[in-house]
């Protein structure tokens, strides 16, 4: 491992532990399921995710459902897309694979429609003025 994976390492797990940081726990996931400075390993990759998940990381959550998806686990799979969703995925990433998962016959359209008010939910409850000002000023910036 080189020097400066390995402190970056080394500040992930402190700032995991420290200060319960999501994000650092979900790059030490990522470290260990491509092997970038350690040895690959699937198991630790998912207990990062899941201390992510604890956290608050939606993409550590988002994660976790695919996983559970990969192992044909659609329930478990369902309920980590889902509360992704209502996390706010900025990426929609859940609410697509949710949307998959309904066309797939694996989500119920009770499920679906839950998920599909959960995301609306969550734009509502971020929405400002300022941000439709910015929206509508630069049409790249768009949170909706």
């Amino acid at each position: 491992m080189s020097v400066n994976r390995s402190k970056a390492f080394d500040l992930w797990l402190h700032a995991g532990k420290e200060l319960n940081h999501g994000p650092s726990y979900f790059a030490i996931a990522q470290n260990y399921l491509n092997g970038h400075g350690v040895r690959r390993d699937l198991k630790k990759a998912i207990f990062y995710w899941e201390l992510s998940a604890m956290c608050g990381s939606v993409r550590g959550r988002r994660n976790l459902g695919a996983n559970e998806w990969k192992s044909s686990n659609f329930d478990k799979a369902l309920k980590h897309w889902m509360i992704a969703v209502r996390d706010g995925d900025e990426s929609e990433r859940s609410l697509k694979d949710i949307q998959k998962m309904y066309k797939d016959g694996h989500a119920t359209k009770d499920e679906y429609a839950e998920a599909l008010n959960s995301r609306q939910s969550y734009l509502d409850e971020i929405r400002t003025f300022q941000r439709d000002e910015a929206a509508a000023f630069h049409s790249t910036y768009k949170y909706y």
